[in-house]
């Protein structure tokens, strides 16, 4: 199993200034003083947490780090390991009451929203899904379960692509490649939809971490709001 190189080598070349915007953009969010109020080292969360059985992994030393402020390390959380969480909230069993897996969820927003390397890797495989429920408000149909479009979804999806003809006899026809047989989203509820995502800033998140994912959304979307009757609305 590879491990991560705690002495920051990978980063040296980062300004120590940008790394310490990025904690204090973290610190800043309200929930930060609900998910962290010291690490007390009983590695509680570890022992809890099914990422670390399978990686270099620890909620603790992400909770420690940022306890103790250290920018250098935190950077390095940030980019390779918050990804590897599988945000199962298992660590909540925190005797601190501490949360690492809300820790890491607001680091992952802050990668995503700076557009940070990691987070582009880490969000790659997910571009077909988040243009799906955005564009519909639904589903992913069966046929878009690619092991090319998702390599970091593990053998299952490599699996279903290559049983594809079975599904198809074990399914409806009509259900492979539409959402049309799943719930259905009224204009109103996708138009309101449309202007939260441009309100809270989901567009700009995207446009950081897949710029051409964000073209085609901004298409579809200004498309529909325009026929709803908001022209003054650009996600430019």
């Amino acid at each position: 199993m590879p491990t991560l190189d705690l002495s920051g080598r990978n980063y040296r070349d980062v300004p120590y200034e940008q790394k310490e915007r990025l904690f204090e953009e973290v610190k800043a969010d309200m929930r930060f003083d609900d998910y962290l109020h010291g690490c007390y080292d009983c590695g509680i969360c570890v022992a809890a947490c099914p990422s670390a059985r399978f990686y270099d992994f620890s909620p603790r030393k992400i909770a420690q780090t940022v306890s103790r402020e250290d920018v250098d390390l935190f950077y390095l959380f940030l980019n390779d390991s918050v990804w590897d969480c599988s945000q199962c909230f298992s660590c909540d069993v925190c005797p601190r009451k501490n949360s690492p897996g809300g820790l890491i969820t607001l680091m992952r927003e802050v990668a995503v929203k700076n557009g940070l390397a990691s987070a582009q890797e880490a969000l790659e495989g997910y571009g077909r899904v988040v243009y799906k429920i955005m564009a519909t408000g639904t589903q992913v149909s069966p046929d878009m379960l690619q092991d090319n479009a998702f390599p970091d979804w593990g053998p299952h999806v490599k699996d279903i692509s290559k049983n594809l003809e079975t599904w198809r006899r074990a399914l409806p026809p009509e259900t492979l490649h539409t959402t049309e047989t799943s719930w259905q989203v009224d204009d109103k509820t996708i138009t309101e939809l449309y202007l939260i995502w441009h309100m809270t800033g989901v567009m700009d998140m995207i446009k950081e971490v897949d710029e051409g994912l964000f073209m085609i959304l901004q298409d579809v979307m200004e498309e529909r709001l325009e026929e709803a009757g908001y022209d003054d609305i650009s996600f430019d």
